[in-house]
């Protein structure tokens, strides 16, 4: 009788020993019963695994297909689509209507719709500010533009009103006592703005790059003027943002992406010979252009103080009816 009590001791205790284990499985506490405070690597805990993401083929997506290229999207359990837009307020609406999760595009769009009632948009993650030779107001030898002083009553080439390269143009002349009241503003997306100077559509052309190195190739452009200077000196130029609601509804899908974002931006700027194949494959430039141009300032961190100037510009220049707080705008930050 005590062997088979003793027996059947040594089978509860193996069948105790079981449960414990199976019990460890689900809930991830470990030997000292600690729970894992991590999320696991292949979309553990998050809202959603894929993330769809409108963009625009520019230099500035380099630390974004670098974050694609090297995995840490995948790292953070995210697969990560694009969707092409042609300008920054088209990959807005592609946010606001749902076709995006998140939009990347210059900042002016954000604070335009969020002054007129359109979208409430949160500012996600930074991209890139303007650098030195990296935005220009350009010309060609035939045009009567010689200096910033001959821009006053001219055709002068924008991709729209109200984004960064009409309000950067306009501060520019402004800076400058330049009146452009009286300027023609052509509208014309930038692949085309080359032909347009060479043509005498326009007079100058706000470009940014690598479309000034392009346009100094097949058009001889030189610049009239460093978009870097005065008032629109290392100025905010791209980042991404998302609707608050989508921001309230997925924090920790937004937090993967801002973690693989930093990861991608702290690459661009450490190693442009990673970057310079992928501005090849992705925004279509040659070999030779993607050697030559000068890359925009990349960053991640958004900073209220520095992106004030942005909304402020827009005020000043009279392309919002009020002023606008960033620090309402800004979305969680992963690390802070």
């Amino acid at each position: 009788m005590f062997g088979i009590t003793n027996g059947g001791g040594r089978v509860r205790a193996r069948q105790a020993a079981l449960a414990v284990t199976a019990l460890l499985a689900v809930t991830g506490c470990g030997a000292l019963g600690s729970a894992s405070t991590s999320s696991p690597a292949g979309g553990g805990g998050l809202e959603k695994t894929t993330l769809k993401v409108s963009i625009l083929p520019t230099t500035d997506l380099a630390p974004f297909w670098l974050a694609q290229d090297n995995g840490y999207f995948k790292a953070e359990g995210l697969s990560v689509d694009s969707v092409i837009a042609a300008s920054g307020q088209a990959s807005l609406t592609k946010s606001i209507s749902g076709e995006a999760d998140i939009a990347f595009s210059t900042y002016p769009p954000f604070f335009t719709a969020k002054s007129t009632g359109a979208a409430d948009m949160q500012l996600v993650a930074d991209a890139t500010s303007v650098n030195a030779k990296s935005n220009a107001i350009v010309t060609v030898p035939n045009s009567p533009v010689k200096t910033v002083y001959d821009l006053a009553d001219k055709k002068i080439a924008i991709t729209a009103k109200n984004t960064a390269s009409d309000l950067l143009t306009r501060s520019v002349m402004q800076d400058h006592g330049v009146d452009f009241s009286k300027v023609k503003w052509v509208l014309i997306p930038l692949p085309n703005i080359a032909a347009a100077l060479q043509q005498g559509e326009a007079d100058a052309a706000y470009l940014p790059e690598p479309y000034i190195t392009q346009a100094a190739k097949t058009a001889g452009a030189i610049p009239v003027i460093d978009i870097n200077t005065g008032a629109t000196q290392d100025f905010p130029l791209t980042g991404y943002g998302a609707t608050r609601k989508w921001v309230h509804d997925n924090p920790k899908t937004l937090a993967a992406f801002q973690r693989a974002m930093q990861k991608g931006t702290h690459e661009a700027l450490n190693d442009r010979a990673q970057v310079e194949p992928l501005l090849v494959r992705f925004a279509k430039i040659d070999e030779d252009t993607a050697k030559l141009l000068t890359l925009p300032g990349y960053g991640s961190t958004l900073d209220s103080r520095r992106l004030q100037r942005v909304p402020d510009l827009l005020l000043q220049l009279g392309a919002i009816p009020k002023s606008i707080d960033v620090n309402s705008m800004i979305g969680p930050q992963a690390g802070k």
